[in-house]
């Protein structure tokens, strides 16, 4: 079953037991990979309907930072509950140390020796952890390694 059709699948699931919150979540993702398929003009492959839930997921992450920092608690956990929900739908994420190895790896496989060429190891890094990684962690990692050089 893909993700489309999970999505479709919890929907009605959400619908029949009363959960509000995940309903909501689920349609708002729903929503927008209608839009992205509108956008692009064809069905979405799997790859893309995990871009589309990445981007979701990121800006709930970006949302709860800042109600955080203006003291909306109340808003703030409504953010993590959908967050919540998308993770969900996205690949288990990747342990550090599992990131560092990817990281050294595209280091190697680059010939990356300074921050110059971040950039390079930045695109094989986020290309093999899409959906499965925080793109500031990556970013922070990266450039640690970078460093250390």
């Amino acid at each position: 079953m893909g993700l489309a059709e999970k999505l479709t699948e919890d929907m009605k699931a959400a619908m029949k037991s009363g959960d509000k919150a995940r309903l909501s979540t689920i349609r708002q993702l729903r929503a927008q990979l209608k839009d992205e398929q509108i956008a692009l003009g064809h069905e979405l492959s799997e790859e893309e309907i995990l871009t589309v839930l990445t981007r979701a997921a990121k800006k709930r992450r970006e949302a709860i930072e800042m109600y955080e920092k203006g003291g909306r608690t109340d808003l703030s956990e409504a953010e993590k509950a959908e967050l919540a929900v998308i993770q969900d739908y996205l690949p288990k994420a990747l342990g550090e140390e599992e990131l560092l190895g990817l990281i050294s790896a595209a280091i190697e496989q680059t010939g990356a020796s300074g921050m110059a060429d971040f950039g390079k190891v930045m695109k094989i890094v986020m290309s093999q952890t899409r959906g499965r990684a925080d793109g500031k962690q990556v970013q922070n990692l990266v450039k640690q390694q970078l460093a250390q050089g």
